[in-house]
Order: structure tokens, then C-alpha cells, then sequence
């Protein structure tokens, strides 16, 4: 048995497991990664990148590598519903390309400002951007084709042992702490005991129920659909209902649909699950099959709870999502965000472990938030029936298509303008976050009020047509220093001084910041939340405002 030593152990090579690997590394922190695949995704998987999530590729620098990968940049992102692929267009939401979204994030007449735009790129091409950051630094060993068999927790620390998938090599790696970000059958979490608690498959026309994903080549695709492209496509009749979300804007598409009493697809053959693609396309075109799997729709489950002593979980090991909103894996990257910063702050910068208890009590009430948003969408297309007509020619099936693409279109613009899903998350009542009793702002998938008050994220404006606010925001800690004369910054260098903590000091005199925050002093958290802001009439004592940000005075519930 070969013994080895590190910071912090993480189960999981996906999404989760990825970020929180770079988030740790980039601070110096030793990882070593395990996953039992062989690599990265190959299925693509999640294909909605959403724009917190690419404000934080570009806070680790990598943001334009994601941007380059999935659909080109002059491919449309519209979601479009049809009848079937080649016959009836019942409704189109439009949106632009890549290239354009990241053009129109820089006006300044957006009505919310983000840093980066949503990008639509499946999983696969993310995680390989992220494995090769990850590979990169120094401190952070990733392997794949190893798999935790068992673990357990120390006075000191976690001692795991892990080996190789074809059992030739066994290990036992010591580490500090551990992170389950093993997915939905999570090792980890069954360990632990811990349970789900939601909805576990609820019944739906479409969205509920056994799902077959079918990974597909198909290069004479935008030749026989006669509409303009889409980034995904709706199939919308009373006999087969699908969603396909195009990979690459060249002829490699995600075809899902829902199988109905009788068909289970480990009983399906390839030329079965491709007859189901034909019924959805509504006529045949050559296609390939590159992969196939299966899946459970309908789900909203969050794990009771996200930590026990010096083990932790992350992902789809805390939460699972029916995709409708795209938001399972952005949770997911936000989940290792969290984390990555305070474990880094415990192990690198002598933060209390209590810091540590402040993971679950923000990032579970999120996750109970953002499946709920999920169900919501999944009921207002899954619910949905069709009329019988809607195929029909003739005045009735016209008008059967005409309900339904008012519908559809209605639904599209609440699933897929959702800033405030995407944007709006809050640690309010937080015991590292600054209270304050002015009103919060509204939480509505749909709209996005951005606000200096302490527990959400930092209001973003451009300083010019390249240069966001948080460019200028360090790694770790930033104290914000706003409008025409500020009060000094020297108290807070001092106390991050003797605290031990990285602060960057940023003036900025837009006056449109200075509105935004609402004061002329805030302190933001690694992770772009706001910490505490300076009131009218009120001052502070700098080395308590940061103590408290990082967690002194939190009685240790769990930490070892």
C-alpha cells in the first residue's frame, strides 16, 4: 500500500470537483483529485453555462477558453418548440450568439450588469478547460481511473483509501479534510448517512420520469430542418415528446426524451433509440450514435445535510436538479466556490474551523431555492398537454398550433430570462455576513435588482468597454473604496495584517458604483459577495468587521 499525504482529498472529477481543485490550488492549498473515469465528460451532458458561473471562469482566468468551446460564435441561441424538428415552428425565443451577448453584456443599457454572459456549452468541452487549469498548478494532483473504497475520519484529520479501477494499486491518503463531489450516487454520502429530502420522480407528461439521453452525429441535420437554427429544439405532439440541445452548431446534438410504460432503455437497441430521434425529427436522416445513456427526470432532492466533522459534499451529491432553468451544474460550481475559499482560509490563513459550519448553514438554503425554481419550470412545460389537433392541417390544427405556441413562448421567456435565478442567490442571516434591517431585495427567477446590502452579490458595473469592477477585485479579500472622497483604507490593511488575511484596496469613483453599493466602503468576500458595507452615520472597528467575515465568534458545531 502506497501512503501519501495531502491538504485536502476531493472525490469527484466532474464540475464541482474541478472548480474546487482550482479554486484551492490557486490559493496554494495541496489537492489531490480522485474520479473512477477514465477522464473527463465525454457526453455532453449540462449545456447552459449560465453568467455567474462565467464570472467566476473569468475571475480564474479562463474565461474566453470556455467561450471558444460548444456553439460558434455566430450560432443562434434560441430555445425553438415544433411539432417535430421538420414540420411546424410553434414558438421561438430568441437570443444572440455568443459573440454578440458578450458584446451586448458591455453596454451599458443591459437593465443588470454582469460581467460575463451565459454561454451555451455542454459540460464536456467545460470540464476539459477546467482539468487542464487544474493539471497546471502546482499543488493539485488529478487522477482519474481511481475510486475511493472506504475512509475514515481522525482526530486529525481523513484517512482514505483509494485504488486504481482495475484494483492493481492501492492507496491510503491522509489529508485534512475531504470533499464527496462524486455525483448522484455519491459514496461519500451514503457513508455518512445521509438522506435526500424533496420530490423524487414526480409524474409528468415530459420532465418526470425515465429519460433516454442519446448523444448523436448528425451532419445532414440543418440541411432537412427547414427553420433557422436553434440551440435547442423542442419536439411538441401527442406522440413523442423531446428536447435536443445542439453541441457544436455543426450536426452533434443531445437528444432526450422521455420513455414511455413498457420501454426501458437497457432494453432498446441503437436502431430502436434511433427510430425514437426519427419520430421526433419527423422524417429520416442518417444518424450516429456516439453514446447513450439514462436518466430520471422530475427529481428535486437536497441532502439533509452537507457536512459531518471533516468530510464535506458538493454537487450533485447534495442536489439534484431536472434541468429546466440549466441550473444543476452552476449550483454546483457556486457550491465549490464557497467552500474553496474557506477551506483555504483555514488551512493557509489560521481562520477559526468554525468558518467552516458557515458552508452548509449558505449554500443548503440555495439549494432548496434553486430546485424549487427547477420544479417550477419543469411543471409549466412538463403539465402541458397539447392538443390533439396540433398536427392536423386545416383551420383546426392552425389554431391548436397558435395556443400552444402563445404558451410556449410565454414559458421560454420565464425559463430562459432568468437573472434573478441565475444572479440573485443571497446568504442573508448568515453569521459571517453583516446584518442589516434594510429591506432585501425581491428574489424572482425573472428579475434581478442588484444591491450593496451585505449577503448577495457584488453589484457589477464596466469601468470602460473592457474593464469590469471585478478585474480590479483581488483574488481574495477586496475593500472597495467608492465615490468622490472615501474614507481610508489603513484600519482594514492593518487588521487583514494581523489577521492574516489577503486584502486588495480598490478606488473607484463611478458614480454609478457608488449608487449601486449605496455607501462609500464595502468589503467583498472572495467570492464576490458583499461581507459588510459602511451605514450613513456609522463606522466600524476594521479588525472586528473582518473577524467576523471570517468567522471568529461562531461556536464550532461540527469542526473537528
Amino acid at each position: 500500500m502506497i501512503e501519501e499525504k495531502t491538504e485536502v482529498l476531493v472525490v469527484g472529477g466532474g464540475p464541482c470537483g474541478l472548480m474546487l481543485a482550482n479554486e484551492l490550488g490557486r490559493r496554494g492549498v495541496a489537492v489531490i483529485l480522485v474520479d473512477r473515469k477514465p477522464t473527463t465528460a465525454f457526453n455532453p451532458q449540462a449545456n447552459a453555462t449560465q453568467a455567474r458561473t462565467m464570472e467566476h471562469f473569468r475571475r480564474l482566468g479562463f474565461v474566453e477558453e470556455i467561450r471558444a468551446q460548444g456553439l460558434p460564435g455566430d450560432h443562434p441561441t434560441d430555445v425553438a418548440y415544433f411539432t417535430r424538428f421538420a414540420t411546424h415552428e410553434l414558438a421561438r425565443h430568441e437570443m444572440p450568439g455568443s459573440t454578440e451577448a458578450a458584446r451586448a453584456a458591455r453596454r451599458r443599457d443591459r437593465s443588470f450588469s454582469a460581467a460575463e454572459p451565459a454561454h451555451r456549452v455542454s459540460q464536456k468541452f467545460v470540464e476539459a478547460v477546467m482539468r487542464r487549469h487544474a493539471d497546471a498548478l502546482p499543488s493539485v494532483s488529478i487522477r482519474y481511473g481511481h475510486r475511493l473504497v472506504g475512509f475514515e475520519e481522525t482526530a486529525t484529520g481523513v484517512e482514505a483509501e483509494v485504488e486504481t479501477v482495475d484494483g492493481g494499486t492501492i492507496r491510503r491518503i491522509s489529508a485534512l479534510y475531504m470533499v464527496g463531489a462524486d455525483g448522484p450516487h455519491s459514496f461519500v454520502r451514503r457513508r455518512l448517512g445521509f438522506a435526500y429530502e424533496g420530490e423524487g420522480a414526480a409524474e409528468r407528461d415530459f420532465m418526470g420520469g425515465s429519460m433516454l439521453a442519446v448523444y448523436v452525429r448528425a451532419p445532414n441535420f440543418y440541411e432537412a430542418c427547414p427553420h433557422r437554427p436553434a440551440w435547442q429544439y423542442w419536439a411538441f405532439n401527442n406522440q413523442r415528446r423531446a428536447v435536443m440541445g445542439a453541441v457544436d452548431g455543426k450536426g452533434e446534438f443531445a437528444f432526450h426524451t422521455q420513455l414511455r410504460p413498457g420501454e426501458t432503455a437497457e432494453g432498446m437497441s441503437d436502431a430502436e433509440a434511433v427510430s425514437l430521434f426519427h419520430e421526433c425529427m419527423g422524417r429520416e436522416i442518417p444518424v450516429e450514435i456516439l453514446s447513450r445513456d439514462a436518466w430520471i427526470a422530475g427529481r428535486m432532492l437536497v441532502a439533509d445535510r452537507y457536512r459531518q466533522g471533516r468530510v464535506f459534499l458538493g454537487g450533485d451529491a447534495v442536489h439534484l436538479f431536472t434541468p429546466t432553468g440549466g441550473m444543476g451544474y452552476n449550483t454546483a460550481i457556486e457550491d465549490a466556490v464557497n467552500l474553496g475559499w474557506k477551506l483555504a482560509a483555514v488551512v493557509r490563513h489560521g481562520a477559526p474551523v468554525a468558518l467552516l459550519d458557515t458552508y452548509e448553514v449558505e449554500r443548503r438554503p440555495i439549494g432548496l431555492r434553486n430546485t424549487g425554481f427547477a420544479r417550477r419550470f419543469a411543471e409549466s412545460i412538463g403539465l402541458y398537454r397539447p392538443s390533439p389537433a396540433i398536427e392536423d392541417e386545416g383551420p383546426a390544427g392552425e389554431a391548436a398550433r397558435r395556443r400552444a405556441g402563445a404558451y410556449l413562448l410565454g414559458h421560454a421567456r420565464a425559463e430562459f430570462d432568468i437573472p434573478g435565478f441565475t444572479l440573485g442567490a443571497r446568504y442573508d442571516g448568515s453569521p459571517i455576513v453583516a446584518p442589516e434591517t434594510t429591506p432585501l431585495p425581491p428574489d424572482s427567477p425573472t428579475a434581478y435588482a442588484p444591491s450593496g446590502r451585505p449577503g448577495g452579490r457584488a453589484p457589477h458595473v464596466w469601468l470602460d468597454e473592457e474593464r469590469s469592477l471585478y478585474d480590479a477585485f483581488g483574488f481574495d479579500w477586496t475593500l472597495l473604496r467608492l465615490g468622490p472622497n472615501p474614507p481610508g483604507g489603513e484600519a482594514f490593511v492593518a487588521a487583514a495584517h494581523r489577521l492574516g488575511l489577503p486584502l486588495t484596496v480598490v478606488d473607484c469613483a463611478d458614480p454609478e458604483a457608488h449608487d449601486l453599493y449605496e455607501t462609500d466602503l464595502a468589503l467583498i468576500r472572495p467570492d464576490q459577495i458583499v461581507a459588510w458595507r459602511r451605514r450613513e452615520g456609522t463606522g466600524g472597528d476594521a479588525e472586528a468587521i473582518l473577524a467576523r467575515a471570517i468567522g471568529h465568534g461562531i461556536p464550532a458545531r461540527r469542526a473537528a
